[in-house]
């Protein structure tokens, strides 16, 4: 177990003491490769008890309850319910022990608690999603202010690696124009390197949440993560957060 808690990742945000939090790595799992080792992705064609045992040795240490999605790259936030999969790229709880859970290789995580510790959320946001709305919906449904909200950018795709057309900027500055600064000429015509970080503080300031922190990562280029452009075949990393079990 060891193992597995020495090569997780802890948000660098000034969460309150009750809310918990960790980005899992390819370390410390049982899945063999290309899904080697800490696969949480039961999606993937990973084998399912591998599957089953990884997510174990991540629920176990923390005495949490994960609570797993099907995430379709849309904007419906559901409430975190360890008993059921729901389908929905986002969830958010006040009950202490159920972590709020998104699984990504290359997409956006995005973790939110509120600055007294008592609601956490977390959104999957692949540019479609995050375009459609994600970040705005868990807002939504987090029904805080925006001066009381804590927001913490984790691991996704970086604006070197993030070739898009033009078609996204267009999805991003029909509704934010201020969204066109993220986005820069590409190697290759008609393409564009885009800065997902950028663009989810963008839509987040929109809304009046300027705490926002974490970003800087890039799945593609970090070996620690799995990354669906750099091996389509391969596994799904989780970001999790949780209010502490009472």
């Amino acid at each position: 177990m060891n193992g597995l808690t020495q090569a997780l990742l802890i948000p660098d945000w000034p969460a309150p003491a009750s809310v918990n939090a960790c980005v899992t790595t390819r370390a410390g799992g049982v899945s063999l490769p290309p899904y080697d080792t800490f696969n949480l992705g039961d999606h993937v064609g990973d084998d399912p008890r591998a599957v089953a045992e990884n997510r174990r040795r991540l629920s176990e240490p923390f005495g949490i309850r994960p609570a797993w999605l099907r995430q379709l790259h849309g904007v419906v936030v559901a409430d975190a319910d360890p008993s059921i999969v729901a389908e929905a790229d986002a969830s958010w709880t006040a009950t202490p022990g159920i972590a709020c859970t998104a699984m990504t290789a290359d997409c956006l995580p995005v973790l939110f608690c509120d600055r007294a510790g008592t609601r956490v959320a977390a959104a999957h946001a692949g540019w479609r999603g995050l375009a459609g709305g994600v970040l705005e919906a868990t807002l939504d449904r987090l029904a805080l202010p925006a001066e009381d909200v804590l927001v913490w950018l984790g691991p996704a795709i970086g604006p070197r690696a993030f070739e898009v057309g033009l078609e996204v900027r267009d999805a991003f500055t029909s509704t934010h124009p201020q969204a066109s600064e993220a986005f820069v000429a590409g190697e290759r015509a008609g393409k564009l390197m885009a800065d997902i970080y950028a663009l989810a503080r963008i839509r987040l300031a929109a809304r009046g949440v300027t705490a926002v922190h974490g970003g800087g990562f890039c799945t593609v280029s970090d070996p620690r993560f799995f990354s669906y452009r750099r091996t389509p075949h391969g596994g799904r990393f989780a970001s999790l957060v949780w209010l502490a079990p009472l």
